[in-house]
């Protein structure tokens, strides 16, 4: 049985990864600030990345398969992933590291493949980079890269912000010009269970089949979220339509796990 470390199991993509798996393998998770309820938890393990070797969890827990969904400081991370891939060198094991569409946001003329060329104008952009980077020096049955767009969903953090913000009566910031694709946080961690189940290997687009404009979704979402009269905030960062979208060419996944960004816009409310 295939034996799944998740590095940042308490924050929220994490915790979905966990819930997802944690039925079908033998899972893992580590959760940085104190938590009675997860002390009680034998499959989590308190880790700061600030101040401990993953190496020690990562000898006495021996896992198959290491989810990175960390969050916090970047130097920190570049050092717990660079650590981390010099530990499955040696082991047999496997990282499944969640990326970002952020490791294209330099290009804006069209959507992105998984085998394009990276680059980023982004500090968060630049750093996902420098661990893809690393990761593909190695063997590629030891590594999944997953890019993932905007994660939406009735409990995700970008939902809660909306409703928050509208609350207060502020506005919500939107992007008039720029074209994405997005996934829900269900169908983000379907995927992933799929890449695992089936030992998958390379990189992966994890976003939705086709596109929409930031200030359309928002719309929508907000609509579907019935909040009324909401405030928008337009920014232009460009004086064109500028893409940041992540399409699969090489690596596409069955159809029942792909998703349309109609379904994303439903997935925010509970059924």
């Amino acid at each position: 049985m295939k034996k799944i470390l998740i590095i940042g199991a308490s924050g929220f993509i994490g915790n979905a990864l966990y819930k997802e798996l944690n039925s079908y393998f033998d899972t893992y998770g580590t959760y940085r600030t104190d938590n009675k309820l997860l002390e009680k938890n034998q499959k989590f393990f308190q880790y700061d990345m600030e101040l401990e070797d993953i190496s020690i969890l990562l000898d006495n827990l021996k896992p198959t398969i290491i989810i990175s969904a960390l969050r916090g400081n970047f130097n920190s991370q570049l050092d717990v992933h660079q650590r981390i891939i010099n530990w499955i060198k040696v082991h047999k094991c496997k990282l499944v590291f969640v990326s970002s569409a952020n490791v294209f946001d330099s290009f804006s003329n069209y959507p992105s493949y998984e085998y394009d060329k990276t680059l980023s104008d982004s500090v968060y952009g630049r750093f996902k980079i420098k661990i893809e980077n690393a990761l593909m020096r190695l063997p590629t049955n030891k590594y999944v890269i997953t890019r993932v767009p905007m994660i939406f969903g009735a409990t995700t953090p970008r939902v809660q912000e909306l409703k928050t913000l509208h609350d207060l009566k502020a506005p919500i910031e939107v992007f008039p010009n720029v074209i994405i694709n997005v996934t829900s946080i269900a169908k983000f961690t379907q995927q992933i269970h799929y890449i695992i189940n089936r030992n998958k290997k390379g990189v992966f687009h994890l976003g939705s089949t086709d596109l929409i404009y930031h200030l359309d979704l928002i719309k929508e979402i907000c609509d579907t979220l019935q909040l009324d009269d909401p405030i928008y905030k337009q920014v232009y960062d460009s004086n064109s339509d500028r893409y940041l979208a992540v399409l699969p060419k090489d690596n596409k996944l069955p159809k029942n796990l792909q998703i349309t960004t109609q379904e994303v816009i439903d997935s925010v409310v509970v059924n």
